[in-house]
Order: C-alpha cells, then structure tokens, then sequence
C-alpha cells in the first residue's frame, strides 16, 4: 500500500516518517545566515543556475563532531516566512526583481540529501564532516546555519573530550559554566555538548531540563558566610533514615562529635576551635538535605576547620542512618589538601569503625583546565571529582573551530578550490569516507574514495595516499572497515534515513570511539598526526584537476 505524502513546514515527508522538531534555539531560523547568501542566491537565480545541483562537504580541524541534530532539524523546518522574505527585501538592491522573492517563499529543503558521520565522531583534517546536495541556491542558504550550529558545537565536545582523557575514565567530571558562558545561548548549548564530549552532571538546571542532564550541586561560600553561629538554628531535630528515630538536637550530637574529632592523637596539632559559622552552615544543610551532605570546605581553613566541621556534621548523619556525600575544595593546592583530607577520612574510619567514611568523595574545583588536571595527575591527588567551568564553556585555549563549506561538485562537474597555502585545497568531487582499523582495534587511517569506486574490505591489500604529497603513501590491509558517511535527510528521494540518537546515545558513541583512538593520536602534547589519505584513483584525478585550473603564468 502506498502511503499518502503529507505536508510539514512546507518539506514533504512520507507518513511513515516521524516529524523532527524545529531546532532548539528559536533564533535559528533561515535569516541566521550571512546576507551574502542572499546576494548569491538572486545571482544564482539571474543566471538560471538556482537549481543546479550542488554538493559541499564539510571539512575541518581534528575535533570530536557534534551540532548534526540541530542541523537535520533545521533543514526539516526550513520555510521564509513573509515577514522575513520583506526584510530580505529591505536588506537587496531594489533591482533584484520581484520574481526572486516569490521564489523565497516557495523553497524548502525537500530536494536537499544530506549525508554526515555519525554526531560524536572522531574526525580529522581534510575528511568531509557532512556531504549536502541539492540545488546551488538553497544549498547556499544553508552554509551559514550549519557552519554557526557546527563550529561552537563540536569546539565545545572536543575541549569536553580533552579534558576527560587527561581526568581519565572513572572521575566524575561536572559542567559548572554557565555564570562565565557567553550568554543563555552558549550556556546551555555548552551544558549539551559537555555532557555529550564525556562530562557526567552540569549545575545548569535549563540544560538539565531541556537535554535530560543529570544536575550536580550543593551551595557557595555566601552560603558558608551566611550564618554566624549555631544559635541562628531553631530547626534542630532530624528523623533517622529509616524513620525509627528522632533526633531532637542534631547541633548538640554534631557539637559531641567536634570534641571526639579533637582528642584523636592524628588530629593534635591540625585544629583547635572550628569556625562555628561554618559548622552552623554545615549543619543547616545537612538537616535541608541529609541524603545529600557534600560541603565547600575552603571559607575559611581547609583541614583547621572546614574539614572537621565537615567529619563532625558527616559522623553525626551516620549515627542517623545517613551518609555524607563528600567535600568540596575551590582554592589552595588541592593535590595536598586532597591528600591530606582523604587522611583524615581513614583515620576517622579505623578510630570511630564508621565503614565507608575512608572512601568519602572529594570535588576539586577552582578554575580547572587541561594543564591543572595533568599537573594533579602528576603531583598525585585524591581527588574523586572535578569541577570545572570557565576553560571548559569558553573554550579559553582556543576560542574558534576552523570548519569550512566548500563546493566540491556542480552538475556532475568536479570543482577544485586551489590556494599557494595547501592546506586550503579542497578535495574535489561526491567522494565517500571510510576508517580502516587494525588488529589492535584501534584506527590506523582515514581514507576518501569517489562515489563510484568500491569500496576498500577487510583482509585487502589498499593503497592509502596523501592527498598531495606524493612521496607519503603505504598499504593497509583493514581487519575492519567503518563506512563513515550516513543519509540523515533524503529530501524527498525514495532513501533510508538514519534516525537521530538520543543525547545520551550520542555521548556513549563518543566515549566508544575515543577508545577506539591511539593514545598517542590523543595526548595533549606532541600528539602523533592521525593518517588521512585519499585513494590511488582519487589522488590521480585531484592532481589532473588541479593542472587543468590552474592558470599557467608567462615569463617575458
């Protein structure tokens, strides 16, 4: 039985096709686009070639690729709206002819393909992150959105992804950037794609809501400094977790338990008298949260009184069936404050026999970023989480990703984008990409094909070429062989479309396939370049294309 197309937002769609929701931002609407879309497209249309078919890939730096699912939905909800179409009008010369604008309202991306490897890839340089096709104008228009919803997207997996290979795989890493993101946009989008490159929770409660983020958080040294004593307490009793029990002054049973803590032997010599302020505060958000008790420990002084304040609040919970989540340190060296907190937790453990208080979790925070979590990592720490948010969100070492949109075919015709900087000569022609992976499991290199050659299969002998240097070249013989290009918007031809993973599908591939990468490809220093090569075929004909363009000069 044939099923009957439907109308939505002016794409066709068959109905067995669910719907894709618009993009998630409400701003990104086909006017988020460069005016000189707008400028190419009436010159595409003045010269008839508005409909001639088109095909860009895009191609960037090594990264971790996200931003796919924001794109696929806005290409499924992509219409000018009048209005727009009037400000267009505005924005052009008043010779374009009204005919261009009557061809606005009618476009849409129904005969546009877009093909990508899968959102939470690893790619490299020169590899074709997404492959659009359709006709020139509206492929034009596209440009600017996904170039926008790619670039801060992948920037901010790949600095996510970073920061945990150098944290390692059982730390808990926390998002905590959204006071020092640019703006509600970027905070919330970095919350997405930090959680999406590796991070386990954010402080960002839209995110949480929006993306299904676990949400992390306790409370701030105004918090801590809030209070002046436990006087200020009226609330005292607390019910045993079991609720067989009441205790009716839980500051009292602290407060007895702050006087054991100061006759251990360990303790001689690291605290005398707490600050009662903080204890106070301790023990008010114990009481609003006893399953939750993890407290910012550095107000005042981390092991004279923060972390006894902590222990005593945390033993008092525990006669209460409960169980401290842990400490947070924001300042100082946190690999000895860490070291000498985890200390004090086993001795406490072995004195008081409370099981499990040895292992209590320590959050480091404190403008972290790559270089501190290796330098921790060096020192030795005993540090069981990381905060981080500044370096993470803005991605402060390097604040832009280079990913560029290039024409590479029209009308089945190659074309060839040439520069004297090589690194800007794009690789012509519909091509397909595939990773070829070695005996280790492990990704030995990328290679491009063209659209009609076979492509490579385990167990044969392929020759991998460099796309332009012709003495770097070698054989791979693949034990797998990972097509990397996937359909994920046929328009309207008769294909299979890749359905879009959840969120947290995305980031289990992401961790999968940073597994699948050579540590020495991913170290912070000196990594070792990842191989990308192009097929004997593929090399022969970009070098044939690249003559033929080229002007030949003359010398007189």
């Amino acid at each position: 039985m044939e099923a009957t197309p439907k109308i939505n937002g002016g794409v066709k769609y068959n109905s067995r096709t669910p719907a894709i929701h618009g993009p998630t931002n409400p701003m990104v609407t086909p006017l988020l686009t460069d005016l000189y879309q707008f400028t190419m497209a009436y010159a595409y249309w003045k010269a008839d070639k508005h409909n001639d078919h088109a095909v860009n890939p895009f191609g960037g730096e090594y990264t971790v690729f996200a931003g796919l699912e924001e794109c696929i939905r806005f290409i499924a909800n992509f219409k000018l709206s009048k209005d727009e179409i009037a400000f267009v009008r505005e924005c052009l010369s008043p010779t374009c002819e009204d005919g261009f604008y009557d061809y606005l309202g009618g476009i849409d991306c129904s005969d546009v393909e877009v093909y990508a490897i899968a959102e939470g890839s690893v790619v490299f340089p020169k590899v074709p992150l997404m492959r659009i096709e359709g006709p020139v104008a509206v492929v034009q228009l596209l440009e600017t959105p996904f170039v926008n919803l790619i670039n801060f997207a992948s920037l901010v997996t790949t600095n996510a992804a970073r920061h945990r290979f150098v944290a390692g795989k059982n730390k808990l890493l926390l998002e905590f950037g959204l006071r020092r993101a640019q703006g509600p946009d970027g905070g919330v989008g970095a919350s997405k794609y930090c959680y999406m490159g590796g991070f386990d929770a954010t402080s960002n409660c839209a995110a949480g809501k929006l993306f299904g983020i676990p949400l992390h958080g306790t409370h701030s040294h105004a918090f801590v400094s809030s209070f002046t004593g436990p006087d200020e307490i009226t609330e005292k009793s607390l019910q045993s977790h079991d609720g067989s029990r009441l205790c009716t002054d839980f500051v009292h049973l602290t407060q007895m338990w702050l006087g054991k803590l100061k006759r251990l032997s360990s303790s001689e010599g690291v605290f005398g008298e707490t600050n009662q302020s903080e204890l106070a505060a301790f023990v008010s958000y114990a009481l609003a949260f006893p399953n939750n008790f993890l407290a910012l420990v550095d107000t005042y002084d981390v092991m004279r009184s923060g972390v006894p304040n902590f222990c005593a609040v945390g033993l008092a919970l525990s006669d209460m069936g409960y169980k401290a989540k842990g400490i947070r340190l924001d300042s100082g060296d946190l690999a000895y404050l860490s070291c000498e907190a985890r200390k004090f937790f086993q001795t406490i453990e072995k004195e008081f026999q409370v099981p499990g208080f040895g292992k209590t979790g320590i959050t480091a925070s404190n403008d972290l970023n790559e270089e501190t979590l290796d330098a921790l990592n060096k020192q030795g720490h005993e540090v069981d989480s990381f905060g981080i948010g500044t370096n993470l969100v803005t991605c402060f070492s390097q604040p832009a990703l280079g990913c560029v949109f290039k024409l590479v075919e029209i009308n089945n015709q190659p074309r060839i984008k040439l520069s004297e900087d090589v690194s800007k000569v794009s690789i012509p022609c519909k091509k397909r990409s595939f990773r070829l992976y070695g005996k280790e499991g492990y990704a030995l290199v990328d290679i491009m094909l063209g659209e009609n050659e076979p492509p490579p299969k385990e167990g044969q002998r392929i020759l991998c070429r460099h796309p332009f240097n012709e003495t770097k070249r070698a054989y791979v013989v693949p034990q797998r062989v990972e097509d990397l290009m996937r359909c994920y918007w046929p328009g309207n031809a008769d294909k299979a479309r890749e359905e879009l993973p959840t969120l947290k599908h995305i980031r289990e591939h992401c961790m999968k396939q940073l597994e699948q990468m050579r540590t020495d490809h991913m170290r912070r220093l000196n990594p070792t370049p990842y191989k990308v090569s192009v097929s004997a075929k593929l090399y022969e004909f970009i070098h044939f294309l690249w003559l033929n363009e080229a002007p030949v000069g003359e010398l007189q």
